[in-house]
């Protein structure tokens, strides 16, 4: 772009800062508009922003940290270790107990931090008492300020500069709540570069600086005299980023939207249920190692919710301890209603397909759930406390192992994985189990667990007809849909990551 053509672009906000600029030379918003030539920073602020991308102008920042007390009363008071010296230096050696009622409401742990911290005391155990006394270090600040005492005593006077300061100081001091505050101050100044110099000996006159021609504007007469902005297509502008979907939102719709052509109906339950809905009905005994505080939140409120159903108790109890009539032995031992009612988070979804069959136990049934479950889980690359499980049930007079595999099969090609194996598993309450593999990158990845529900599941229901029933994993699935590696990427409120995505 010529000069002529950037000229005839200028803004009459453009052409008033080139012309102030001229006059000034270099300066801030500040002194133009104390000066009078602007009345706001934020309108010199545009136009030197539009003027520095044109090539016509300079701004250059520079910016300042200072810090002041926040906490004034430090200054009279003193810092807890400054008290704590003087109290152990007038006693020559105090017990922990003592200093606690010398500076109460927790100062007394405060100041055995700093002191010990700092190395001007010492704690040892004489008796069954722990006694705390002062190194040489801390009897030499007897009778002279510490570094951050004398820091602080020229903050209570005025502001300090970062450069006038020691960082580890400085540190310390931000690390203890409230003591001190941060200011930071920018400074700008605008200049003009040669091409703007240019632009001035081009010769700038100021006129009304039209970019929209209107009814009011010709009807006056003052087109005439106005100055008609050129547009320049090439300019910088933002960019607009239509409202769009989360992408897993995107394959959550998706997945719906397999399962209900494939005749299936959603269902849910809540979050919040009693053990023997999640672990019992299902056979998990009440030793297994998935009932651990480990692995399983329990709630403090409510801390057990209470089953009415008594007769379905009952059936149960039998099933664990001696298997119910089902041709099971059971688990044996002593079945617990107590811990049976302890409340926890769901750590499956299962929950929701076992409580559709307490209700609906006569085929026909396809029923799926896509919703959130909950384990005690640590967060790395691979694993979150609340993730997400797609599971679903199928209750058919002829349902079969084969028909279980077809399905699994249909749904993960459906969803683009074409190469689906399958492998033998074990799991509480399904028999015969199986795991679902895909190939992706050249590798066999594990996506989830399936098999036909047991009868010490299905019995106390009755239950008549094979229930298939599968479990899948929905983040890893996204995972490895989008080749991403680490499960917490899929949560982070990333937005420019966000506006990017191009997923459908």
């Amino acid at each position: 772009m010529n000069t002529s053509e950037i000229y005839e672009g200028l803004s009459h906000n453009e052409k008033r800062l080139l012309l102030v600029l001229n006059e000034m030379g270099t300066t801030s918003p500040a002194e133009m508009v104390a000066s009078g030539k602007f009345e706001s920073r934020v309108e010199v602020m545009g136009a030197a922003s539009w003027l520095s991308m044109k090539g016509l102008a300079v701004m250059d920042e520079m910016t300042s940290k200072f810090y002041r007390l926040a906490n004034k009363s430090v200054i009279s008071k003193g810092l807890p270790e400054r008290r704590a010296l003087t109290a152990i230096h007038s006693k020559g050696t105090m017990s922990l107990s003592e200093l606690a009622v010398v500076l109460p409401n927790g100062d007394d742990k405060i100041a055995i931090g700093w002191l010990k911290r700092k190395k001007l005391a010492d704690i040892s155990l004489i008796g069954d008492e722990k006694m705390i006394s002062l190194t040489s270090a801390g009897k030499e600040f007897l009778n002279r300020k510490m570094p951050d005492e004398e820091l602080l005593e020229r903050m209570s006077e005025l502001d300090v500069d970062e450069n006038d300061a020691d960082p580890a100081i400085i540190k310390d001091l931000k690390g203890r709540q409230g003591m001190i505050e941060e200011n930071v101050i920018t400074h700008r100044s605008v200049s003009l570069t040669d091409l703007g110099r240019e632009m001035i000996r081009m010769g700038i006159e100021l006129k009304e600086d039209v970019a929209q021609l209107t009814v009011a504007l010709i009807q006056s007469g003052r087109w005439k005299d106005a100055d008609f902005r050129k547009y320049d297509v090439q300019t910088f502008a933002p960019s607009v980023s239509p409202a769009k979907k989360h992408p897993l939102s995107r394959l959550a719709d998706e997945i719906r939207n397999i399962f209900v052509q494939m005749g299936f109906t959603e269902i849910d339950e809540e979050y919040v249920q009693p053990a023997f809905w999640n672990m019992d009905v299902l056979f998990t005994p009440q030793d297994h190692p998935a009932r651990d505080l480990q692995d399983t939140f329990y709630l403090d409120e409510p801390s057990t919710i209470k089953i009415d159903d008594r007769e379905l108790v009952k059936r149960i109890k039998d099933i664990h301890e001696t298997g119910g009539g089902t041709g099971s032995t059971g688990w044996g031992g002593k079945w617990s209603l107590e811990k049976a009612e302890q409340a926890l988070l769901r750590t499956h979804t299962t929950i929701n397909t076992i409580k559709h069959l307490s209700r609906t136990p006569d085929p026909p049934i396809k029923v799926f759930s896509l919703s959130r479950i909950f384990r005690n889980e640590s967060i790395d690359a691979t694993h979150l406390p609340e993730f997400t499980q797609i599971e679903g049930i199928v209750v058919d007079e002829r349902g079969n192992f084969d028909m279980l595999i077809s399905l699994i099969k249909g749904f993960y090609g459906m969803m683009g994985f074409d190469k689906v194996r399958i492998r033998p598993a074990y799991f509480p309450y399904t028999e015969p189990s199986l795991e679902v593999e895909v190939l992706f990158n050249g590798k066999w990845m594990e996506l989830g667990g399936a098999g036909i529900f047991r009868p010490e599941v299905v019995a106390p229901f009755g239950v008549k007809y094979p229930v298939l029933a599968w479990g899948f994993g929905f983040e890893r699935l996204a995972m490895l849909k989008w080749n991403i590696r680490d499960i917490r990427d899929l949560y982070v409120s990333d937005m420019d990551l966000l506006k990017k995505n191009t997923i459908f």
